[in-house]
């Protein structure tokens, strides 16, 4: 289903101006306190405010809808563009169920655009036919976080969830599958409705290594690029084994070298590197797949990581390869189809958006799509977070546990009580 898609062509077209400004500092502090979108790693970055156009779909074809609806809307528009860099000109926003059942995915237009790379800073202002001048840029009040947070399970307790975790490690040891990520959730209740800005900064701050994203009331900071797109190269980050750290760096090290020579993660790690690549390898005239992992360093986890590379042989749009790899082995397991239906069955939850892409694209098809993991969805006052473990035949439940536990720490810990 897709709400508006049919409606695109006939609208008035879109019209996309920008200008080159000078450095507008931290992007995330020129945020107002509602109808924003943000993608940042690092200083760079998109964020973006306001709506002018908005795409809504769902089921098996969400993604081949919405990338429909931005061609529509992209070929009818109108750009003056003064940057002429990935990310500048018209651009959207996005978030895609991981599923096909249930869950609705968006594409968000937004009226403003910041956006920072390098050196290089601009501003986009986006309306119906007629250009509008840049706005004034300047750091909005400071937001105001919660003072008293509740949480609680969510659609288990963690003796039930390592309880299926003992199920689907039998059910891999019997030949069913390969692998399996099951995810759990954890309910947040707040005092108040949240300012997302608060969490946004604080894990922007804590994580610059991921990338900070919100859209549409989904937010979080992901280590996982699930492709990026620009001017003909493709690229793609995959994470899959995990091990938490401790804060003593010299035995933080130690671990580092035991998650590189462990079995059961490198196993893990060669059956999402393995689904990425024969994902993206139709599409590549040339790729480069790395035949070691490196160890990736967050401040409460190590990841094996492996960047896999490739040329595009065709045009396919940034949307299309997030299309192509949804759901990674990263995120589903192995078999994909088989871990999908097992997944359904077992976890008792709906995903909703989380793992799948998020992130933006411009009119040109480049732009970035992670993976929302370290994630969480709110209503008001209500946040649902979200954790899930890649389960292989050496899994031990309880280890599995306290990984979830790891990384839900991220978002739970930016919406503690605090100054922002």
């Amino acid at each position: 289903m897709t709400t508006v898609a049919a409606r695109a062509a006939e609208q008035t077209p879109l019209v996309a101006r920008t200008v080159v400004v000078d450095d507008p500092g931290p992007l995330l502090s020129l945020l107002p306190p509602a109808a924003t979108l943000c993608w940042v790693h690092r200083d760079d970055g998109l964020v973006g405010w306001g709506e002018v156009a908005r795409c809504t779909t769902s089921g098996p074809t969400r993604f081949t809808a919405a990338e429909a609806w931005w061609r529509a809307v992209s070929e009818h528009g109108l750009v003056r563009d003064r940057a002429d860099v990935p990310g500048s000109g018209l651009v959207c926003f996005g978030s895609f169920a991981n599923a096909d059942d249930p869950g609705e995915s968006v594409l968000v237009v937004p009226e403003v655009v910041v956006g920072r790379r390098g050196d290089l800073a601009w501003v986009t202002t986006i309306s119906r036919g007629s250009l509008t001048a840049a706005p004034s840029l300047a750091v909005t009040a400071a937001p105001v976080g919660p003072r008293a947070v509740a949480f609680s399970d969510g659609a288990m307790t963690g003796a039930e969830w390592e309880q299926v975790v003992a199920d689907v490690v039998r059910r891999i040891r019997a030949g069913e599958l390969d692998k399996v990520v099951l995810a759990r959730d954890l309910v947040a209740e707040l005092d108040a409705p949240l300012d997302v800005r608060v969490p946004l900064a604080r894990l922007a701050d804590r994580y610059p290594a991921c990338w900070t994203f919100h859209v549409d009331g989904l937010f979080g900071a992901t280590p996982e690029m699930l492709v990026r797109r620009e001017r003909g190269l493709v690229t793609s980050r995959v994470l899959a084994g995990t091990i938490r750290r401790t804060g003593d760096d010299a035995h933080d090290l130690a671990l580092a070298a035991t998650l590189a020579r462990s079995s059961k993660d490198l196993e893990e790690h060669e059956f999402a590197v393995r689904s990425v690549a024969d994902e993206l390898a139709p599409y590549c005239s040339s790729m480069n797949v790395p035949e070691s992992p490196f160890v990736l360093h967050l401040p409460n986890v190590m990841h094996l990581a492996t960047d896999v590379t490739g040329v595009l042989d065709d045009r396919t749009s940034a949307l299309g390869l997030a299309a192509a790899l949804n759901p990674t082995a990263a995120v589903g397991g192995a078999p994909t189809d088989v871990a999908v239906r097992l997944i359904a069955e077992l976890e008792r939850m709906n995903r909703g958006r989380y793992a799948g892409p998020v992130g933006w694209m411009d009119s040109s098809g480049d732009g970035e799509w992670g993976i929302a993991l370290r994630a969480a969805e709110y209503d008001g006052p209500r946040v649902r977070l979200f954790a899930g473990c890649g389960i292989v035949a050496d899994s031990d439940p309880s280890a599995e546990l306290a990984e979830a536990a790891a990384k839900f720490v991220p978002v739970r810990d930016a919406l503690c009580p605090g100054p922002p």
